[in-house]
C-alpha cells in the first residue's frame, strides 16, 4: 500500500460530547485533561449527560490554522445536542463529519447535531457498508434485536454531503486522516458474533466492515487514534494507521474498544498487553471499551491512562 502524507500539526484537541460515564466532582485537571463546568452566571445549572453512545468534536491546528470536525453524533436524539449547549459549544465551526460506522449509539442524534452546525451540503465521510440494511444481533432464533436503519436519505435530509470511501480518505488540508475499512490482522481480535445481517435473502454474520477511525499526526510526538467502537480490534486499528501512515511511533489512543461484556473476557489481558508493546503515551479507553477492560488497562499502563468521561477536552501539543 502506498503511503498516505499525514500533515503534522501542533496541536490536537478532542473534546467528548457523549461518552458512558461522567463525574462532576473529579476535579483532576491538568496540562491535558479539562473536566466540563457546567456553570452559569456562577451557578450550577446543569450536569452533562452520560448515555451509552459517542460523539466528539476534534480540532487540529497547523501553522496556526484550525480546521473542526464532528466524529460521530451519539446515542438519543436530544443526548449530545444537550452537551453541547450545556458546554456552550458552538457547532457552527464544524466543517466536516465523520461516522466511526452505522451503529445507533453512533447516529442517532445526527438530525439535532446537524441542526446545530446550521449549514447545509457538510461533507459526511463514511463506509458504504454503514448503509447495509436489516443489521441486528442475533441472540439466538426467537431473539433477534435489530439496529435502527441508517439510510442516504436520512443523512442528506440532515444537510450533509455523503463522501463513502472503503480506503483511507485525507480530510481538511490532510490534517485529519479517515481510515476507512480496517483488515482484521491479528489472531486474536476475531470480532463480535451476535451482529448478522440479512444478505441477498439470506442471514449472514456481520463482521462490521464499516468500522473505521480518525487519525492525526502530532508533530515530533506520533500519531493520536481516535476510535468509535473499534469493532475491527484496537490493535488492528493502530497497526493499519501505523501501516497507511508510515509512522510508527504513536502519541496517544482514544476511543472505544469493545471489550465489554463475557464475549470479549478472554482477550481483554491480550488487547492490554499489544497496547504495552504499541507503549502510546496516553491511551484513553471510552465508551465501549467496559469496566473490566478499563480497569486492566489502567493497571497495566497506570502512568499513561487517562480516564474519560462526557464533556471532558483532552488537549495535545
Amino acid at each position: 500500500m502506498a503511503k498516505i502524507s499525514l500533515k503534522a500539526v501542533d496541536k490536537v484537541v478532542i473534546l467528548t460530547l457523549q461518552d458512558n460515564y461522567i463525574e462532576m466532582t473529579a476535579m483532576d485537571n491538568n496540562a491535558i485533561v479539562t473536566r466540563a463546568a457546567p456553570l452559569k452566571d456562577g451557578e450550577i445549572r446543569a450536569s452533562i449527560l452520560a448515555e451509552h453512545g459517542f460523539s466528539a468534536l476534534v480540532k487540529t491546528t497547523a501553522e496556526d490554522k484550525t480546521h473542526t470536525l464532528l466524529f460521530d453524533f451519539g446515542f438519543s436524539e436530544n443526548g449530545a445536542a444537550q452537551n453541547v449547549q450545556t458546554l456552550g459549544v458552538d457547532l457552527k465551526e464544524v466543517e466536516a463529519v465523520a461516522l466511526s460506522h452505522g451503529h445507533s449509539d453512533h447516529t442517532g442524534g445526527m438530525a439535532k447535531m446537524t441542526a446545530l452546525i446550521g449549514r447545509a451540503n457538510i461533507p459526511f465521510v463514511v463506509h458504504p457498508a454503514a448503509f447495509q440494511s436489516s443489521r441486528y444481533l442475533k441472540f439466538g432464533e426467537e431473539l433477534k434485536i435489530y439496529f435502527p436503519k441508517l439510510t442516504r436519505e436520512m443523512v442528506h435530509q440532515a444537510g450533509l454531503s455523503v463522501i463513502e470511501t472503503e480506503q483511507p480518505y485525507p480530510m481538511l488540508d490532510d490534517n485529519i486522516l479517515f481510515l476507512g475499512g480496517i483488515p482484521h490482522a491479528t489472531n486474536f481480535e476475531k470480532g463480535w458474533p451476535l451482529p448478522h445481517r440479512q444478505k441477498d435473502g439470506k442471514e449472514v454474520w456481520d463482521s462490521i466492515e464499516d468500522d473505521s477511525s480518525l487519525v492525526m499526526h502530532l508533530k515530533d510526538k506520533g500519531l493520536v487514534i481516535l476510535s468509535g467502537c473499534a469493532h475491527a480490534g484496537i490493535v488492528n486499528t493502530i497497526q493499519y494507521a501505523m501501516e497507511v501512515t508510515g509512522i510508527n511511533k504513536i502519541h496517544a489512543v482514544m476511543g472505544g474498544f469493545h471489550l465489554s461484556g463475557p464475549l470479549f473476557e478472554q482477550i481483554i489481558d491480550r488487547t492490554a498487553e499489544e497496547l504495552q508493546k504499541l507503549n502510546p503515551a496516553y491511551v484513553i479507553p471510552t465508551h465501549c471499551t467496559g469496566r473490566k477492560a478499563i480497569m486492566a488497562i489502567e493497571t497495566k499502563m497506570p502512568q499513561q491512562f487517562i480516564l474519560n468521561m462526557a464533556g471532558t477536552k483532552l488537549t495535545f501539543v
